[in-house]
């Protein structure tokens, strides 16, 4: 798919509107259940001490999705087809397997959030292997989707961003953070009183915020805009707006994490078991189970986070929760699918139907998941997000290494290759 560009000499926001779609698309793998998960629990956890990782995690992710575009942009080739050209077999085939280990996981955690969301809207009628059998389903339905142009997808993505931003938003409003802890806890790269679950937290941000697949995904959307790339001028100006598309999209996506993040700082941090439990008993909550009397610090999830909201707040907050976490995991599955096609095809040259593709990697990712959720319970499928968010770290050098490769290549670049 390819979309012709109004001609404009300087700065025009026609221009950039033309522009805009292959960022936000891209800025969905930042509002993904694994990193509403991350957000939730930094939060808890840690207060606002950790807000400057997400905010530097976020500024990285800019630079390395840029690099990603300017890589489509000048080359006319997204990043698994340079490395197609540029490696031997051997190191194409690992880096492949590792890019497709990454997307099946981004998958596994959609699945996850979906089904933990649809069992929180429907109070408990659908099971969690329901919720997981459903989310197979609405794969296909994207896929249908697909078929009424680029631009409509790319505008009912837009439309899920803003369920996110309204849902969350929401929360923030109810809980009323503290406006400078806020502040404190962006500007001041600081952690006082911090030990080792504080820094589990730090690294888990980073690995759900910056995730290895999405390079591959920006690189290639990038190439849905017409651009005349014998033309340096055409190549300087498509650079220009792809990246103030960029900065929009994750500035967004920044915003919404730190509506996640600040709601669970403000309302949840240093609480105990039993306070929790004590406030959902008197909110005649059917959940008050899932946190026993105890003085243990409260441990929050996807799932335990919307009961808690729900019990603070009344049941309006608990339901707002779960379409926010729905809206994320079915926003993450399109952008899954659309990366597992360009790797495959930029790799392996294997031209499979789109349905092909995610019927297999969907059904690697749905297995696991499906089988935890039948033999055991949400608290299981909760830790399998946090271990997802671990494997995304690892999987991080094998996207970032190419990146930071071909862009300095004048040979890759030619006149638009990084000094660094």
């Amino acid at each position: 798919l390819s979309l012709p560009l109004p001609q404009h000499s300087c700065f025009s926001f026609r221009k950039l509107w033309a522009f805009t779609g292959p960022g936000f698309l891209m800025s969905i793998a930042y509002l993904d259940p694994g990193n509403i998960e991350s957000d939730l629990q930094s939060g808890a956890i840690a207060g606002f001490k950790l807000l400057w990782v997400l905010m530097l995690a976020t500024i990285i992710g800019l630079l390395l999705q840029r690099l990603a575009a300017r890589l489509g942009v000048v080359t006319g080739l997204h990043l698994a087809e340079v490395c197609n050209r540029q490696y031997q077999k051997v190191p194409r085939i690992i880096l492949w397997l590792m890019v497709e280990l990454a997307i099946i996981g981004s998958d596994m955690q959609e699945v996850i959030g979906s089904a933990i969301a649809i069992n929180l809207l429907s109070v408990g009628k659908i099971p969690l292997w329901g919720g997981v059998l459903i989310t197979i389903a609405d794969t296909f339905v994207f896929l249908f989707l697909d078929k009424y142009g680029l631009r409509k997808l790319e505008a009912f993505f837009g439309f899920l961003i803003t369920i996110m931003a309204l849902t969350f938003g929401y929360e923030y409003i109810t809980v009323k953070p503290d406006q400078e802890k806020l502040l404190q806890g962006l500007f001041i790269p600081y952690c006082q009183n911090c030990g080792t679950p504080q820094l589990e937290q730090a690294v888990g941000i980073v690995g759900a915020v910056i995730m290895p697949h999405n390079m591959y995904l920006h690189s290639a959307l990038v190439k849905s805009r017409q651009v005349n790339r014998a033309n340096k001028r055409e190549v300087q100006e498509a650079n220009k707006y792809f990246f103030i598309e960029s900065c929009i999209a994750l500035f967004v996506s920044f915003i919404i994490n730190i509506f996640v993040v600040t709601v669970f700082a403000e309302a949840f941090f240093n609480k105990t078991n039993a306070d929790v439990n004590s406030v959902c008993v008197n909110a005649s909550s059917p959940h008050s189970s899932l946190f026993p009397n105890n003085n243990e610090t409260l441990e929050v999830d996807i799932y335990k986070g919307g009961v808690v909201l729900g019990c603070y707040f009344g049941p309006a907050a608990l339901y707002i929760w779960a379409i926010g976490i729905l809206a994320a995991g079915q926003s993450s599955t399109m952008t899954g699918t659309y990366s597992g096609q360009f790797v495959m095809e930029g790799f392996l040259n294997l031209r499979w139907s789109r349905f092909a593709r995610v019927l297999l990697t969907r059904s690697i990712a749905i297995t696991p998941t499906l089988l935890v959720a039948i033999f055991q319970d949400v608290e299981h499928l909760t830790g399998m997000n946090d271990f997802l968010n671990v494997l995304m770290s690892l999987q991080l050098p094998f996207a970032l290494i190419p990146v930071l490769t071909f862009t300095s290549l004048p040979s890759v670049m030619n006149d638009f290759a990084n000094g660094l």
